[in-house]
């Protein structure tokens, strides 16, 4: 048992130091997540001091970017978007196309080959849904309830349409190693198995709500199992197939119980998909990259925010404009997954990919803050 003793050693200390440094990063009116990024940076190889387990950080990373998006997928609804939001089923597909071609046409320009180009482009369209939700669940936001349903509204929609581009994605460029009809089989079969576990789970589940312990050994396991087998037997990645897991249950009644017995791990492992994230920065890279950098942000300015500005300022969709294009405008954990597979299937370079990673960063921090800060000014006036 002694042998499993720096690993658990490990964990504690990088959770400890998560805690402290989320905390600290609120306490200077930024969001936690920038705190386990600055503590992955501090603990990778790329630093001096400290160097965590980076075999046993990518599992449990893994394993949060399962969570993560299989929570997400659960919150989405595709029926009630279609009842409360026509409009924003039409705004903010045309906002992700929009934005993705711009993006693409610019990486093209600036010299990315096309399959690189189109993943950063769909990299840039999409925003982080767990920074939108904790603009509208923070106790310090400044967003009032209609921003607030449109905001995250407009971020579920990005999310489900950026899904299903990237899963014809991965059948067009072959990822994974699977091209032509051997990739569409994969994603039909997926397909028919997300829709298996659509009745099964929720029957299951039904069964157990009222073993408490059970029910959340299931939510839990139905998450990683569907996702696990999406992406070892049919090459569906794996944060794709785990987003697709979690929309299989979304229709069902419990899935509002399952999402919220979720939370906690989901919010757990999270945490060590951040801190995994800063593993990878190198900063030597990221001074390379700050020309990719800087041209990535402008991207989203002119590509999303600028975009979801005039959609939203000429729809009156009663939010308030330029908070809901402040609050979107930011890339988030989605873009970084197809960063990853754009950089691991040779579609870009390590420059373009740390630049993407430096732009996740900042574009949160500057969100998360500049959300505020607009909105505040949009009370007092």
């Amino acid at each position: 048992m002694d042998h499993t003793a720096p690993a658990i050693l490990d964990l504690g200390l990088l959770l400890f130091l998560a805690a402290l440094a989320g905390r600290g990063a609120r306490s200077l009116g930024l969001p936690a997540v920038i705190g386990y990024l600055l503590v992955g940076v501090l603990v990778s190889p790329f630093t001096p001091g400290y160097v965590a387990n980076r075999d046993q950080l990518s599992v449990l990373a893994d394993i949060g970017v399962v969570l993560l998006l299989f929570e997400v997928g659960i919150e989405i609804n595709p029926l009630r978007l279609a009842r409360e939001g026509r409009r924003l089923l039409l705004l903010a597909p045309v906002q992700v196309l929009l934005t993705w071609i711009f993006s693409a046409g610019v990486c093209l320009a600036l010299g990315v080959a096309p399959a690189g180009a189109a993943m950063i482009g769909l990299s840039i369209a999409m925003s982080s849904s767990v920074v939108v939700v904790n603009i509208t669940r923070s106790r310090r936001r400044t967003t009032d309830r209609r921003t607030d349903e449109v905001l995250l509204g407009w971020s579920l929609i990005q999310d489900l349409v950026g899904v299903g581009a990237a899963l014809i994605m991965v059948v067009v460029l072959g990822i994974g190693g699977r091209s032509g009809l051997t990739a569409v089989a994969g994603v039909v079969a997926f397909g028919v198995l997300s829709a298996v576990a659509a009745f099964v789970l929720p029957w299951l589940l039904r069964r157990m709500q009222t073993e408490h312990d059970l029910f959340l050994l299931v939510s839990v396991a139905s998450g990683l199992l569907v996702a696990g087998v999406g992406s070892r037997y049919f090459g569906v990645p794996l944060a794709l197939a785990a987003f697709v897991a979690g929309l299989a249950i979304t229709e069902s009644p419990v899935a509002a119980e399952a999402r919220q017995r979720l939370l906690p791990f989901r919010d757990l492992f999270a945490v060590m998909f951040f801190v995994a994230l800063g593993t990878v920065i190198d900063p030597t890279d990221v001074v390379r990259a700050l020309p990719w950098l800087l041209a990535f942000l402008a991207m989203v300015l002119a590509g999303k925010v600028l975009v979801v500005w005039l959609l939203s300022r000429f729809t009156h969709l009663g939010a308030r404009p330029l908070q809901l294009s402040v609050g979107l405008g930011q890339v988030g954990e989605f873009s970084y997954v197809l960063g990853a597979l754009a950089l691991g299937a040779g579609f870009i370079s390590k420059e373009v990919s740390a630049g993407l990673i430096g732009a996740v960063v900042v574009s949160i921090a500057a969100s998360s803050i500049l959300v505020r800060v607009v909105g505040a000014r949009s009370a007092a006036e």
